[in-house]
């Protein structure tokens, strides 16, 4: 093993070894010994299989036959969730066929980050997170199930799935996806409208004609944000089929994937003499592995908050300094959009997830013992699965790319450095994406110019008044603040500022799109203006100095001028009203910081009464 790797998940073990030792504790009393539904008496045994057909309840009856959980987040208005409408009859059937029984345990929100960028409903969404992870225990809660199957592919969509599972950890776990759309229009073609957009050069409707030429069908979005960063950690953390992300929806190799994930499941449970859940299967080498993968593919942003909050559900204590300490070691293996111009698809075409996980186990930057859903090691992952006679058969994977324009190799990667650093200073401390940057860009000393929303930002650039070289901050954007949108909206007026030769960049304790990356953007900065972090100070002119390579982020100020001068006020009341975000009052007063997770949930050991 890498020294470094192996030091960081050395730091991490020692630092959560009290709450995984509760946590493991609290799946062993909560393992019953057979099939759940034993524990519950007739009336309810009745209640619960009230609905199903004689042959189920037939199967039910009996204590031997496995019931799993369906646990979905199905809608059709996400084109990544549309597909699971067909799923629960075809996860039924095939489990009917091995003498097993599955339900629909519950269904759980999915909102598309692509349809509320820059509107109110935005402030939602990383609280949905939380919001489905309650979800899920509350589909569990009926105590009838011995394993569950979880169908989500989505940005906050995974993270909760998973948070809940791993609260109901003495159950057998696995991750099912939907799979990506075809290719549309290129990534390139599409960001140039957007920027012609904001310039006025184009009009709504082209732009809406490109828009539905890239998002034109059922599957996934097919750039590498956030909802594909899900699934390539889902893999790397053995929770998933191997090599099975990126097959496309709707194609006969996807439905047998799916009955195949259905039919495994059975094979983990309690009575079947292979327990597996996954509260025994995800442990503190499993998180490293996936980060090691986050900074290998030039992943998501978004998965330096949510995997800090999935691994508090299992015990285990991540940090930023554990990104940052990964990333100054992994090599970036692969180019798709926004780092390159490939998509998954493409991704997959090159071998996908078996090459690169070859790469980085032939490397020594991931652990191989670990346990996964497949059997023990990671190797099992350097695989291809394909059709025979209807059925999956998994064969010896792509070691080596098939295309080198989107997926490198360990000896040569696209950067010996992951697509995350950490940037410490005087303001706090933030993450940014370099895995999109050029290396002119890696350093920039300019005026601030201070903005507390996105909107402000565009009605400025909208009057020219952006015209130089200058360092965007925008504030109160923050979990406590206003629930931590994503300011997508930043993106392109910076981009079209940035092609006309002026040195821009943002700070900000918001986020940025999974797919951003062309601007040099410091985000989720902590501690957030709401919270009293120094960014509440910054005034427009205070110069600021981002030296990305050297991970620091410095106001460039008399500290003591600094320190008495007064916090910047906002007017946050009218963000908290409308569109729902009043139901969340409570969420905003009790959510933790980014670095933390900007969660509201606490470590098993800490919870508040």
């Amino acid at each position: 093993m890498n020294e470094i790797i192996q030091s960081v998940t050395d730091a991490i073990i020692k630092r959560s070894q009290k709450s995984r030792v509760l946590y493991k504790a609290r799946i062993d009393a909560a393992q019953g010994h057979g099939v759940n539904r034993t524990t519950l008496g007739c009336s309810n045994l009745a209640h619960a299989m009230a609905p199903m057909s004689t042959e189920e309840k037939a199967a039910l009856s009996h204590d031997t036959a496995a019931n799993i959980a369906i646990v979905t987040a199905y809608n059709d208005m996400l084109s990544a969730h549309e597909p699971f409408k067909l799923y629960p009859p075809l996860i039924k059937r095939a489990l009917m066929d091995v003498g097993a029984t599955a339900q629909v345990a519950g269904g759980v929100p999915a909102m598309c980050d692509g349809v509320t960028q820059s509107q109110p409903g935005m402030e939602l969404s990383l609280f949905s997170r939380d919001n489905i992870a309650m979800g899920t225990a509350i589909a569990l809660s009926h105590n009838v199930y011995d394993g569950a199957l979880y169908l989500g592919v989505c940005d906050k969509i995974v993270p909760g799935l998973l948070i809940g599972a791993l609260s109901f950890g003495h159950l057998p776990a696995i991750f099912i996806p939907a799979g990506p759309m075809p290719s549309g229009i290129s990534n390139s073609e599409k960001s140039l409208i957007r920027q012609e957009f904001a310039q006025g050069k184009v009009s709504e409707g082209a732009l809406l004609k490109a828009e539905s030429a890239s998002y034109h069908s059922s599957g996934t979005c097919t750039f590498y944000g956030t909802a594909n960063s899900n699934q390539m950690l889902l893999e790397m953390m053995g929770l998933q089929l191997p090599n099975s992300s990126f097959v496309n929806t709707d194609t006969p190799l996807r439905d047998a994937l799916t009955r195949d994930a259905a039919q495994r499941i059975v094979g983990m449970t309690e009575s079947s003499g292979n327990y597996k859940p996954i509260g025994r299967i995800i442990d503190e080498k499993s998180f490293v592995n996936a980060i090691v993968g986050l900074m290998a593919t030039g992943g998501s942003t978004n998965h330096t908050i949510h995997l800090i909050a999935m691994a508090k559900a299992a015990g285990i204590i991540l940090n930023w300094d554990d990104f940052d300490a990964v990333s100054k070691v992994t090599p970036l293996l692969c180019k798709m959009y926004p780092n390159g111009q490939a998509d998954v698809n493409h991704f997959r075409e090159a071998g996908g997830m078996s090459v690169v996980i070859h790469q980085l186990l032939d490397a020594g930057l991931v652990h191989d013992d670990v346990e996964t859903i497949v059997g023990r090691g990671l190797r099992n992952y350097v695989v291809e699965p394909q059709l025979d006679r209807g059925k999956v058969a998994f064969s010896e994977g792509a070691k080596t790319s098939r295309d080198t324009g989107v997926i490198g190799s360990a000896d040569t990667p696209f950067s010996h450095e992951g697509g995350l650093k950490l940037l410490t200073g005087n303001l706090g401390r933030s993450v940014i994406k370099t895995s999109a940057l050029k290396p002119g860009q890696l350093f920039i000393e300019a005026p601030a110019i201070v903005f507390e929303s996105q909107e402000a930002l565009q009605r400025a650039f909208k009057a020219g008044e952006l015209e130089r070289d200058f360092i965007a901050v925008v504030r109160y954007q923050g979990p406590k603040a206003n629930g931590m949108p994503e300011l997508h909206g930043l993106m392109p007026p910076l981009g079209v500022l940035q092609d006309k030769g002026f040195n821009v960049a943002i700070i900000t304790d918001g986020r940025m799109s999974g797919a951003s990356g062309k601007v040099p953007s410091a985000i989720h900065l902590s501690p957030e203006a709401k919270d009293g972090g120094a960014i509440a100070k910054v005034v427009t002119g205070d110069m600021i100095r981002m030296d990305i390579e050297n991970g620091e982020i410095t106001l460039l100020i008399d500290e003591d001028r600094f320190d008495t001068r007064p916090l910047g006020s906002c007017e946050l009341t009218p963000r908290h009203h409308g569109f729902g975000r009043e139901l969340f009052a409570a969420v905003r007063q009790e959510v933790n910081s980014a670095e933390e997770g900007a969660t509201i949930f606490d470590l098993p050991g800490e919870e508040r009464a």
